[in-house]
Formats: C-alpha cells, structure tokens, sequence
C-alpha cells in the first residue's frame, strides 16, 4: 500500500470566495473545506488547495502531499541528502511537515486523521 495517498495543487489566490467559483465548478461541484492556518486562510476543494491571506512563507512550496505515516517521509528525505524544514507537528486535518528535498524542491507533507 503506497505512502501517498494525493497530492493538492497549491492555488494562491487573492479572493478566497470569488475563487472558489471556479475551483468548485471544476471539482464537479465539491463542497469546500475552509480553515485557517496562522494568518491564512485555505480552502480544500477536490485536488485543490487554496490559500489567501498573507502567503508569503508559502510561496516556496510546490505542492501539498497526503500521506499515511509522516516517518517514512522524514527517512527517505534526510537519507537522500534533504532536509526537514518544519515540524512535524500538528495542522489542522492531521500533522505536517515541510521538506526541502536534496534537489530544492520544497513540498508540504500532511498526515491525515481519520
């Protein structure tokens, strides 16, 4: 059984409600999933994650990975020459991490609950 289980588009997006016209009507009409995160505020609608607010300290991420166990993640980053960033530590949905793999390419990790 594999590791990730999704990945979400990270979406910055200057008004999340005006937004999530589109981003619903292409998750075929999914209801969002809004939080807040710090001074963000996210939406989570299909493979979508939008994010509004004051998102400068994630401007760097690629993408938002779903995984079932954050461990593994930590091993294989660290063992071919990345790094943990951030955490892991508790989010909203789970726990997370953040990862600069050894390439530079920055990805956020969620382990989800439930």
């Amino acid at each position: 059984m594999p590791n990730i289980t999704g990945v979400l588009a990270r979406v910055l997006v200057d008004d999340l409600d005006a937004s999530l016209v589109l981003y619903r009507a292409l998750a075929d009409g999914q209801e969002p999933v809004r939080f807040r995160f710090g001074d963000v505020e996210l939406a989570r609608v299909g493979p979508f994650l939008l994010l509004s607010g004051d998102t400068a300290a994630y401007r760097d991420r690629v993408a938002t990975l779903l995984v079932r166990d954050l461990a593994p993640v930590v091993v294989e980053v660290e063992r071919t020459g990345g790094r943990i960033v951030e955490g892991p530590g508790p989010a909203p949905g789970g726990r997370r991490l953040i990862a600069r793999h050894a390439d530079g390419a920055v990805f956020e990790y969620i382990e989800e609950t439930g």
